[in-house]
């Protein structure tokens, strides 16, 4: 069974199910490697503006981070993880790296989810989509993704074409989009996430495209595998298709992390 690096909690506030539960799930799918990676709180708006319903509050972080710690300590079969996912948004890498300096995470995931302050993945403001030029769209996404790749901060970069989520296409090619992206990813160190729950989304395709995949493994880009949990039942969700998407783009290794050290283990 593929690790499965990429759980959510309640704490967020567009997820559900007891964090006990996740791990339970975890065990019974047979899975050795997991990890919890919440969204850090909001830290580029000031309190009066953070939405409760997309990130965990600043009060929540301390307590997600023992929490998981107790479960570590509860369930030493499984390899349990500490991550924690943050956006990258540009001008606010410092607030970043000082919040993450705080905790002892295991890994970051750094992923986009907003184009000049548009949250383009949210399903309430997906007819944005309709007054958009899609190919600059792909353009300005992938430069986003570029940039957070470089920042430094990241351990692994989320859903990495996550841009095509609502099944808008581009007329563009995207072959040298994805070579671009792939030669800052492996300059930068950075681990590619294979994330499954674009199989759930209108998209209907594991995030990364395969073509993309292949391109990051001609370059030498490590990959990772995770569901996106947001509920117990979502964990290890598409993991069969992920390890075949791998396969199929010449990966043999994944990533796993301990203290933000990468680890490869055989698939």
């Amino acid at each position: 069974m593929l690790p499965d690096l990429h759980w959510h909690t309640r704490r967020c506030g567009h997820a559900g199910g007891r964090m006990e539960e996740f791990v339970a799930a975890a065990r019974r799918a047979g899975i050795t490697h997991g990890g919890f990676a919440d969204h850090i709180p909001i830290y580029w708006l000031p309190p009066e503006q953070r939405d409760r319903g997309l990130a965990m509050d600043p009060e929540e972080l301390p307590r997600y981070v023992l929490r998981v710690r107790q479960l570590q300590d509860e369930n030493p079969a499984l390899d349990l993880a500490l991550g924690i996912e943050a956006d990258y948004i540009p001008g606010f890498e410092g607030q970043l790296a000082g919040l993450l300096s705080g905790y002892p995470f295991d890994y970051v995931i750094g992923s986009v989810h907003y184009l000049d302050g548009w949250g383009f993945d949210n399903p309430a403001l997906v007819d944005e989509y309709a007054r958009r030029d899609v190919d600059e769209l792909y353009r300005q996404y992938f430069a986003l993704l570029q940039r957070a790749a470089a920042s430094g901060l990241f351990d692994v970069l989320a859903h990495p074409d996550l841009i095509k989520k609502f099944g808008c296409r581009p007329q563009l090619d995207l072959t040298p989009l994805y070579e671009e992206t792939a030669r800052v990813l492996a300059d930068s160190g950075i681990c590619l996430e294979v994330n499954t729950a674009g199989l759930a989304a209108p998209a209907r395709e594991i995030y990364p495209a395969l073509k993309m995949l292949e391109i990051c493994r001609r370059y030498g880009v490590p990959a990772t595998t995770g569901s996106d949990a947001h509920q117990p039942q979502q964990v290890g969700r598409g993991m069969a298709a992920a390890l075949s998407w791998l396969q199929q783009a010449g990966y043999r290794e994944v990533a796993v992390f301990k203290g933000r050290r990468r680890r490869m283990i055989k698939i």
